[in-house]
C-alpha cells in the first residue's frame, strides 16, 4: 500500500512560524507532526512508500527531512512529490495534488492507497482505520460527532445508514444534514483512486480533499467509520499551542 500525505498549503493563519517553514513539519512536543503520522501508520506493516505532496516553496524542508528518515531506515521510503505552486493563491487544490501523487506512481497498488493530511494528530492509531477498511472491502472515510453547527458548516458533512454506509457526502454546507463532520483521512481501493482524474473532471471540486468523496460516493460504495479518539487540528497560533499543552500522543483504544 502507498500512502499519499497531502502537505503542499500554506498556512496562512500559522503566520509567521509558517511564512517560510511548513505547517506538517512543525513540532508538537518532541517531533514533527508528520513523525507521528508516519511512525503511527508504519507500525502496521502495511505501507512500503509514503509521498508527500508539497508546493515549490517549501519542497526542500520535505526534502531535507525526507532524507533524514530514508537514511534511518526506521520506517519505508519517504519521497516527495513538488507540485510547482509558489504562493496561497497559485495552489493546485488537494485534489489535484493527490491526482499528481498518482501520477507519480508506475500504478496505484492492488491494495489501494491511504490519503491524510499531514497537518493533524490523533490520540487513536490509524491502523485501526486501514482495518476496517480492509473488513469493509470499499473506499473508506472517517467520521466524528460535532454538536457545532458553526463548526459543522466548515467541515465536510456525511449522511449515513446504520452500517456505515455513506449516502451522500457535502463540504461547508450552510444547512448541514448531520453532524457528522469528516477528517481528512481516507483509504481508496485500486480502482476508486483510478477514477480521481475522472472525479476532477467531472467538477468535483479540487480545493478540500473531501471534494472527491462527496463525488465518489454518488459512483459506489463507501463507508465511515467513527472515530475512537480524537482529531487534533492545528488551524491558527492558539490551536498550536493548545496542542502542544495537551496532545496526550497515541492513546490505546478499543
Amino acid at each position: 500500500m502507498k500512502c499519499i500525505i497531502i502537505a503542499a498549503g500554506y498556512a496562512t493563519r500559522l503566520y509567521p512560524l509558517t511564512e517560510n517553514f511548513p505547517k506538517p513539519l512543525l513540532k508538537v512536543q518532541d517531533k514533527p507532526i508528520l513523525d507521528w503520522l508516519i511512525e503511527d501508520i508504519d507500525g502496521s506493516g502495511l505501507v512500503d512508500e509514503y509521498i508527500v505532496v508539497s508546493n515549490h516553496k517549501f519542497a526542500h524542508h520535505f526534502e531535507d527531512w525526507a532524507r533524514l528518515n530514508n537514511e534511518s531506515g526506521q520506517v519505508s521510503r519517504i519521497s516527495v512529490v513538488d507540485d510547482g505552486t509558489s504562493s496561497n493563491e497559485t495552489r493546485l487544490g488537494a485534489v489535484r495534488d493527490i491526482q499528481l501523487a498518482i501520477d507519480s506512481l508506475e500504478e496505484v497498488p492492488a491494495d489501494g492507497l491511504l490519503v491524510i493530511a499531514g497537518d493533524n494528530v490523533l490520540d487513536f492509531s490509524l491502523q485501526l482505520f486501514v482495518n476496517y477498511a480492509a473488513q469493509k472491502k470499499t473506499s473508506a472515510i472517517m467520521r466524528y460527532f460535532e454538536p457545532d453547527i458553526a463548526r459543522c458548516r466548515k467541515s465536510g458533512i456525511l449522511e449515513v445508514d446504520a452500517s456505515d454506509k455513506v449516502l451522500g457526502m457535502e463540504e461547508k454546507p450552510a444547512e448541514p444534514k448531520s453532524n457528522w463532520c469528516c477528517p481528512p483521512f481516507y483509504y481508496y481501493t485500486q480502482k476508486d483512486a483510478q477514477l480521481v482524474e475522472k472525479g476532477i473532471a467531472d467538477g468535483c471540486g479540487v480545493d478540500a480533499p473531501g471534494s472527491y468523496v462527496a463525488w465518489l460516493c454518488t459512483q459506489t460504495e463507501v463507508h465511515a467509520m467513527e472515530m475512537p479518539g480524537k482529531r487534533y487540528d492545528i488551524g491558527n497560533l492558539a490551536s498550536y499551542e493548545q496542542v502542544q499543552r495537551d496532545y496526550p500522543g497515541i492513546l490505546a483504544h478499543k
